[in-house]
């Protein structure tokens, strides 16, 4: 099975996850990609859409490969990693203040002004495009624990089956559509991947605040 594109990944995910519509679930997407994702699930759940901002840490000379990631109010470094690698506490500390920085922009021009929601004591679907790592994700699931939900279920179209492993210790449910053996990049799995863009995050969450005043 292949996703046409992150709409088409959404609609699937929503009819796998139509167990959580009693329970009145927030759905927060990760971006940029998750935010699409979870935008369809919204709409089939009649739920609010936010968004939970995360950035990821990454190495000296290889920023695309994950050693942690922040998210609002919780860092996670992959101590182990950051040993190995030698990498010292001042590129640490300097990479952490500048994804921090980048993380507060996002907030900003995502949310323009708007609170985060509050999710005390609410089931919380949080969404991403994919999960590879999950180093992002378990963040996400850090940063959320500490505002206390009643249950934090993680969601993505495609899941690699080790990063799906790692969530389970710490969401209280993963849902994965595919959990391929060989996955070796999320887009792989899509006909359509193309980068999503800010004004495509801000207008997907537009829309979702529109329907729900108009409901």
């Amino acid at each position: 099975m292949m996703f046409r594109d992150r709409i088409d990944a959404g609609r699937r995910l929503a009819h796998a996850l139509g167990r959580f519509r009693d329970q009145q679930p927030i759905v927060l997407g990760l971006p940029r990609g998750g935010v699409v994702v979870a935008g369809e699930i919204a709409a089939a759940l009649g739920a609010p859409l936010d968004v939970l901002v995360v950035r990821k840490l990454g190495a000296p000379g290889a920023e695309e490969f994950a050693i942690g990631a922040i998210a609002p109010g919780a860092t996670l470094l992959n101590r182990e990693l950051v040993l190995r690698l030698g990498i010292s506490r001042d590129y640490l500390m300097r990479i952490i203040s500048r994804e921090t920085e980048e993380l507060r922009r996002r907030e900003e021009v995502y949310r323009n002004g708007s609170p985060a929601p509050d999710v005390r004591g609410r089931t919380v679907i949080l969404v991403d495009d994919g999960l590879a790592t999950g180093a992002t994700a378990q963040a996400a699931i850090e940063s959320l624990r500490r505002q206390q939900p009643r249950r934090i279920v993680f969601a993505a179209p495609v899941c690699s089956p080790e990063g799906a492993e790692a969530l389970r210790q710490v969401a209280d449910e993963v849902e994965c559509l595919l959990c391929p053996r060989d996955l070796r990049a999320v887009g792989e799995w899509y006909e359509d991947f193309s980068p999503t863009s800010d004004a495509q995050v801000i207008q997907c969450l537009g829309s979702a605040r529109s329907m729900r005043v108009s409901a």
